[in-house]
């Protein structure tokens, strides 16, 4: 059993950055050439260590994470303990919603504080992303 740190490998916005393809990718060098190849990320940049060792400075995006250096202003871990949450820069965007987890952020970010950031992680996450990839819509 891998014995993760989930506050260091969860994003303040709520992601788990344990679960990303770039960082499982940094991991295993045959499994980052098959995200380079699936995603066009070329291969130096196929990988990350999490959001907060990278200080949200994410080596594949091409801009910086607006919410990292806000919650480091603030000196707090997550959007969730902060007086303006949610705020606009947790505003979902339906760019990219089908291919990329960003979406659930506040949702994420609602059950670490009803569940706190152990169970949430070790019991919710991998539900959460299979039904967000391949469960239909459902009201």
């Amino acid at each position: 059993m891998v014995n993760i740190d989930y506050k260091q490998m969860t994003a303040p916005c709520g992601l788990p950055c344990f679960e990303c393809a770039l960082y499982k990718a940094g991991q295993d060098q045959d499994f980052r050439a098959v995200v380079s190849k699936k995603t066009g990320i070329p291969f130096e940049k196929a990988a990350c260590r999490g959001c907060r060792y990278e200080e949200g400075k994410i080596p594949h995006l091409t801009m910086d994470c607006r919410l990292y250096p806000c919650v480091e202003e603030k000196g707090i871990s997550f959007c969730y303990e902060c007086d303006d949450f949610p705020c606009d820069l947790l505003h979902p965007y339906a760019d990219q919603a089908a291919t990329k987890p960003h979406n659930l952020k506040i949702f994420h970010l609602c059950l670490i504080k009803k569940m706190g950031l152990e169970e949430w992680a070790t019991t919710k996450v991998k539900e959460i992303g299979r039904v967000y990839f391949t469960e239909k819509w459902t009201l």
